[in-house]
């Protein structure tokens, strides 16, 4: 039989290890509360410099919009009076006796454009980020928006000695869109096909009915993007190092990234297929939606002309703008 004192004995045992119990316990709490009380100041930590670069950010962005309109101001009335003595030129109002002035404007011109183009490219980035950039809907023939688009541009190309074939499955298909964005696509992918296509390369430009959807195809003969280059061809300020086959033709960075950005506010999407030396195409998709019965057409009425005209002039201003890049390499 179990004597008192042995029972005694085991009692101090097991009150020496629920003290000890009692003792972890109570280090291990202090211990969570201090880790807890360090999370809690990592994070207050963490969000003071997150909230510190967002603010920076903003300053930041603030900055470039401001820089970009200052800049854009002086270069349109640079852009203006280069246009006032190609005017002067063609009327005979300044000879160019002995020299090439025109050539010279021409560079002139080029530059100016391909730094505008840079400054509006910025300035749209900066409106997209801050959800500011607005499309202007209105439904129109998607098919004669691209077909204007690669006519607008098959001299550029020709001038590099590059064939640009168009074709279509159908010669109508109206939806909602901004024929003006839908072009700066085209350019933009029309452009990085010239600048990516050896002489003699072919540029195809298709458009296709995909029941509810519209697919529109740019495809080159070039020389290709390596797989592991595509996953980043539509980031911003990436570029492909190399892949121009003229250091002059080298871009911002920005062009792909706007019109990823562009057709995925018509609820588009744009993917890429490529391989290296057998040429990239460009697939870009969008959702036959109309917001109206009222279609949009040019109007080419007698009374007309002179709104055709200028439209036309605008539309060929455009043009140089987005392929400045590629003019002001071929101007001499």
């Amino acid at each position: 039989m179990e004597t008192l004192e042995g029972w005694l004995a085991k009692q101090d045992i097991y009150t020496v290890l629920m003290f000890i119990i009692f003792i972890f316990a109570i280090i291990m709490l202090i211990i969570n509360i201090y880790k807890r009380k360090k999370a809690e100041e990592m994070l207050i930590k963490t969000q003071q410099l997150l909230d510190e670069v967002r603010l920076q950010d903003e300053i930041t962005t603030e900055f470039f919009t401001n820089v970009s309109h200052e800049l854009r101001t002086p270069l349109n009335v640079m852009l203006s009076s280069i246009q006032l003595i190609e005017l002067y030129i063609q009327k005979g109002m300044i000879k160019e006796e002995g020299v090439s002035l025109h050539k010279k404007i021409d560079v002139i011109k080029q530059n100016s454009l391909r730094l505008l183009k840079l400054i509006n490219n910025l300035i749209d980035i900066t409106k997209m980020n801050s959800g500011f950039y607005e499309l202007q809907l209105k439904n129109c023939n998607i098919v004669s928006v691209v077909e204007e688009s690669v006519l607008s541009m098959i001299e550029y190309v020709e001038s590099r000695n590059i064939e640009c074939i168009f074709d279509t499955e159908v010669e109508e298909m109206y939806m909602n869109c901004d024929p003006e964005k839908i072009e700066r696509v085209m350019l933009n992918l029309l452009s990085n096909a010239a600048k990516f296509t050896p002489k003699d390369g072919k540029i195809y430009v298709n458009v296709y009915q995909r029941k509810d959807k519209v697919e529109i195809s740019v495809k080159d003969t070039g020389i290709g993007i390596a797989k592991d280059k595509q996953k980043i061809i539509f980031d911003r300020f990436k570029q492909i190092e190399g892949a121009a086959r003229d250091s002059k033709d080298k871009g911002s960075g920005l062009g792909l990234y706007l019109v990823k950005s562009m057709v995925e506010l018509h609820n588009g999407n744009i993917k890429l297929k490529s391989e290296i030396g057998k040429g990239s195409e460009f697939i870009v998709t969008f959702p036959i939606e109309n917001i109206n019965e009222t279609h949009s057409e040019i109007n080419r009425e007698p009374d007309k002309e002179v709104e055709r005209q200028w439209a036309n002039y605008e539309k060929n201003e455009l043009s140089g703008l987005e392929l400045s890049d590629l003019l002001s390499g071929n101007v001499k």
